[in-house]
């Protein structure tokens, strides 16, 4: 398979195993699993800096100093919002010619705890803003370098950095051949809960780490709507509303004048309302007994700061029943320039079905909506809880044994988000029982974390000589 081939390799319906693996050790051949260890800049590579200022030309304008603020802080920020760099850098590299649906922002810190329906603890990918099928080879590249620059930034030395991408690769490699042997149904049924996770803890790690995992499996129990409430509300004329915390969080009532707040308020309603037809129908019933009760502007992450994301405080049966709803903007996906656009018209619809696909359990609320805005633009939404048992990880708290654990857990969490929707088979014969992809991989990692911190200090330049605006606020 040519650098810059996108044709896609596809079984003929239903295909044996045999001649399934027979494509995959095929794709060797035109795709070399040691030729996935180049990364070398071409010579036309777009400017990464105008690549961001592409993206700000669609944000909310007064948001964006502080999306370049929270970039401008280390490489690995820089890394969280660079997903359409890194999109444009991997559209040159080798490609085994499989697709799978693909996160399209793969970094470590986009794998954490999640709270199933049932009420457990899962591990699993959070954020599908970027979600399209594409080449699979992509999200592990994309996993692999924030590992590296996640590690440097730690102080690991060359060694430690090339374990802990190898663990992960290998984990990667080892759960898709696993997988690959698997009945189909029983592929959409695997799933890493807080029994496994406390399992896999038991053999990977010492005492400490095994009371770290402890410790944060109960601490994003406690992330929920109650603990929202207690934090993001005040009481105001005997009502909850939500508190003001400029820039980070600014209620629709300080944005805007008395009648166009009330505008927007009645698009809100609407939005919640309507919504809750793309929800199943006894969640469209549960959705009902709530009441909107207040809503804000909210600034999230780092690649998203300056996208229009507005929490929801609903309340159900008195002022003490909360839900706190996010509704984020859904744009073109970063990687539709180089695999295509998606086959929704919504682009909120592609990433709940994008999410829905790829996670073992999603959140019940989960759902999209169109909206037209004051300006007169129609823009997309999907629509989440905001908080739900959620807990991230700490990557610079953690030792080179438990990044290289945690690197394993996210290396099967995303070969089984994969082996759903591609062909599991053909990408575990390609992968095979040796260690020729991992450490391809390892090398790449480390030459695309150059490229990062290349593309870093040109940010960090352009600030300093005024070219770009940058603003950090007081909490990140």
């Amino acid at each position: 398979m040519s650098r810059k081939s996108s044709t896609a390799l596809r079984a003929a319906p239903h295909a044996t195993p045999e001649e399934r693996a027979a494509l995959g050790k095929e794709a060797r051949r035109r795709a070399p699993r040691s030729g996935h260890a180049v990364y070398e800049p071409s010579p036309d590579r777009p400017d990464p800096l105008k690549i961001l200022e592409a993206q700000s030309a669609t944000r909310v304008p007064e948001l964006v100093p502080l999306r370049y603020g929270r970039m401008t802080e280390s490489p690995f920020r820089f890394y969280r919002g660079a997903a359409a760099i890194m999109a444009s850098d991997l559209a040159a590299t080798p490609r085994s010619g499989f697709t799978a649906q693909l996160c399209g922002d793969a970094h470590l810190l986009n794998f954490r705890l999640l709270a199933s329906p049932e009420r457990r603890l899962m591990f699993d990918i959070n954020d599908f803003d970027e979600t399209l099928p594409g080449p699979w080879e992509w999200d592990v590249k994309r996993l692999s370098a924030s590992f590296v620059i996640a590690a440097r930034a730690n102080g690991f030395d060359d060694a430690e950095r090339d374990r802990i991408v190898r663990h992960t690769v290998r984990s990667y490699r080892e759960a898709m051949i696993g997988f690959a042997a698997m009945r189909t149904i029983d592929v959409w049924y695997a799933k890493i809960d807080e029994d496994r996770l406390e399992s896999l803890a038991a053999d990977r790690l010492h005492e400490g780490g095994r009371k770290s995992l402890a410790r944060a499996l109960g601490k994003a129990r406690g992330r929920d709507s109650l603990q929202a409430f207690d934090k993001l509300t005040e009481t105001v004329g005997g009502r909850p509303v939500i508190a003001a915390d400029p820039p980070l969080l600014v209620p629709v009532g300080d944005l805007l004048p008395d009648v166009e707040r009330h505008a927007l308020e009645r698009r809100f309603r609407s939005l919640v309302k309507r919504y809750g037809s793309t929800l199943a129908s006894d969640r469209r019933t549960l959705l009902s007994d709530y009441r909107l009760a207040d809503v804000a502007r909210k600034v999230v992450g780092v690649g998203s700061v300056g996208t229009r994301c507005w929490i929801f405080l609903l309340l159900g049966r008195d002022d003490r029943d909360p839900l706190f709803l996010q509704a984020k903007e859904a744009d073109t996906s970063v990687l539709a320039a180089h695999v295509g656009a998606s086959a929704y018209r919504n682009q909120g619809e592609r990433v709940v079905s994008g999410q829905r696909l790829m996670q073992a359990t999603s959140d019940i609320f989960l759902g999209w909506e169109r909206v037209d805005g004051i300006d007169g633009r129609k823009r997309d939404f999907y629509v989440r809880q905001l908080r739900d048992w959620k807990g991230i990880a700490l990557p610079e708290t953690m030792s080179p044994r438990r990044m290289r654990a945690f690197g394993e857990l996210c290396g099967v969490t995303l070969a089984r988000a994969h082996a759903r929707s591609g062909d599991r088979i053909a990408i575990a014969a390609y992968l095979g029982g040796g260690d020729s992809f991992d450490r391809a991989l390892a090398t790449f990692a480390e030459a695309y974390a150059d490229q990062n911190e290349r593309d870093h200090r040109a940010l960090v330049d352009s600030v300093a000589a005024g070219r770009l605006p940058a603003e950090r606020p007081p909490t990140a």
